[in-house]
């Protein structure tokens, strides 16, 4: 068995390649999808199949429409939804992409250091699971192919 885990959270440093070389390390039968992070493309994906658009707040949103396309079909073919809540930037994709993953049913498994509790309380009582690292999360994606 193959999961799809689909790596929510900020585009802005390389968090994924820590997880999944972690992930690798363990040999689990995993693939990884994300958001678009190659973050120029992401802001000029809009422009790049609509046109130029004539203001900025247009730029945005035609480039979120491209983007949550993105996010929907992969989150919807993933089996499991991973969202990490760093502390170098504002984390408002990483929560509307959590939010998402529990509308869809999907298992979330949150990451989030300690001195996030208090801010992250309530959705974190909605994922499936919380932890406060990467091998953490690594560990409870590991006891999902377990036998015994």
């Amino acid at each position: 068995m193959n999961l799809t885990v689909y790596l929510a959270g900020q585009i802005h440093d390389p968090w994924r390649d820590e997880l999944i070389e972690k992930a690798h390390s363990k040999d689990l039968p995993l693939t990884f999808v994300s958001p678009m992070t190659n973050h120029s493309r992401s802001d000029a994906i809009g422009e790049e199949i609509s046109g130029e658009q004539p203001t900025k707040i247009m730029k945005d949103d035609k480039a979120s429409e491209f983007n949550n396309l993105r996010t929907e079909v992969l989150m919807a073919k993933s089996d499991v939804v991973i969202a990490y809540f760093g502390e170098s930037y504002k984390q408002w994709n990483t929560a509307m992409d959590a939010s998402t993953a529990l509308a869809k049913n999907k298992p979330l498994i949150l990451i989030r250091d300690e001195s996030l509790h208090h801010a992250l309380k309530e959705l974190s009582n909605k994922a499936t699971a919380t932890v406060e690292n990467f091998d953490q999360a690594i560990k409870a994606l590991s006891y999902v192919f377990e036998t015994e």
